[in-house]
């Protein structure tokens, strides 16, 4: 019994040391485990899909919160520090992706990251359209983009 107490003991120094000091922080292991962690997002911002706007962030940050909203996509995440929206294409399609919006001047860089290219490059196509759209004070997005309940 004593030698099994050992073990056991022995057992979650060594899970423990490795939570700690793997590549995730003890912070990410609970959304990891989840699935709603960033990190992944964040790793590959330098293969983003960039467009500027002419925008100041506010405008572009409730904009594009509403246009994913349109398309049906499943917030996760909001990071306002990191300027950072995490979401899901759908409800379903849980492809992550995070868009990361960037001052510049008078206008607002706006990234679009994930590990999936697909994913990438169809929510920066139909994000970009129809926030231009959007910007422009026309609807965001034809009726037949917009996710139907």
């Amino acid at each position: 019994m004593n030698n099994e107490r050992g073990i056991m003991r022995k057992f979650c120094v060594v899970i423990l040391g490795v939570l700690i000091s793997g590549c995730a922080t003890i912070k990410d292991v609970p959304f990891g485990v989840a699935g709603l962690s960033t990190r992944v997002l964040e790793e590959k911002r330098g293969s983003a899909i960039t467009k500027n706007f002419a925008c100041d962030y506010n405008t572009g940050y409730a904009k594009i919160k509403d246009i994913l909203f349109r398309m049906g996509c499943y917030i996760y995440s909001e990071n306002k520090q990191k300027r950072m929206i995490a979401f899901y294409i759908s409800e379903a399609d849980t492809t992550p992706v995070g868009i990361f919006l960037v001052e510049n001047g008078q206008a607002l860089d706006v990234q679009v990251s994930s590990a999936s290219t697909y994913g990438k490059e169809h929510i920066s196509s139909v994000l970009f359209t129809a926030l231009d759209r959007s910007l422009r004070g026309e609807e965001p997005l034809p009726e037949e983009s917009v996710k139907k309940e």
